[in-house]
């Protein structure tokens, strides 16, 4: 449950625990902890998972580590936490809506979390030419595989996330914002891949000193720098 655990934790979706012996999961997605994991099994398993966690693949423990996962978990029981929790969700039910609006495919045509994965198979371009450019102007995304594909290295597909946006300070008029930009920022890319051709090294070549991408990252830096922190 490693990208959703913080909305398990504040029954914001299904909860593996009641169908699972073993639930496995990070700390610094929407748990907002430390860098870590955590393995969560019936009693029987106790043995067989601390010996093969332990000397084998483990390390001298972290106190660091340790005390502020402590620290998280206790602050996720929070009424602040369960409403931050509630407002990512509602972040990304109007990212999808608005991407959807501006012809986007979704898949499975909504979200029930914090997560939007889109199909651009529809705009003949890869997730890895969307994920270069968008990092090139300062916003964090991911390429992923969406169904159809054959390599994961090359998919045809995005994923974004609200949680990060959200623990920012970002509210549903400011995710509207950031689906302008994102949709620019594509079309901009459909563009220079008219002129690069398919391969992704061209495109990237061609995708620096663009001045139109250099405007944008300016104006993405500045209205990001409004924001500090969730409230």
């Amino acid at each position: 449950m490693a990208h959703y655990s913080g909305l398990v934790a504040t029954n914001e979706c299904e909860n593996p625990f009641l169908y699972s012996d073993i639930v496995t999961s990070t700390t610094h997605k929407t748990l907002q902890g430390p860098r870590a994991g955590m393995i969560f099994y019936k009693k029987e398993f106790e043995e067989k998972i601390n010996f093969s966690v332990f000397p084998g693949i483990q390390g001298g423990p972290h106190m660091n580590q340790i005390g502020a996962l402590c620290y998280q978990l206790k602050y996720v029981k929070t009424e602040e936490y369960k409403k931050y929790i509630i407002q990512v969700k509602k972040n990304a039910v109007i990212m999808v809506e608005e991407l959807k609006n501006l012809g986007y495919k979704i898949c499975g045509n909504s979200t029930v979390n914090h997560i939007i994965l889109i199909d651009l198979n529809n705009l003949n371009i890869t997730g890895s030419k969307i994920e270069k450019i968008c990092e090139y102007v300062d916003i964090s995304i991911n390429k992923n595989s969406v169904p159809g594909d054959k390599s994961a290295l090359n998919p045809c597909g995005i994923r974004l996330g609200t949680s990060a946006l959200t623990t920012r300070g970002f509210k549903e008029d400011d995710i509207k914002i950031v689906v302008k930009f994102l949709d620019k920022i594509i079309k901009i890319a459909l563009d220079i891949q008219k002129i690069s051709g398919t391969k992704l090294k061209d495109f990237i070549e061609h995708m620096r000193n663009n001045e139109e991408l250099i405007l944008i990252k300016k104006n993405i830096n500045n209205f990001a720098n409004n924001y500090e922190f969730y409230n």
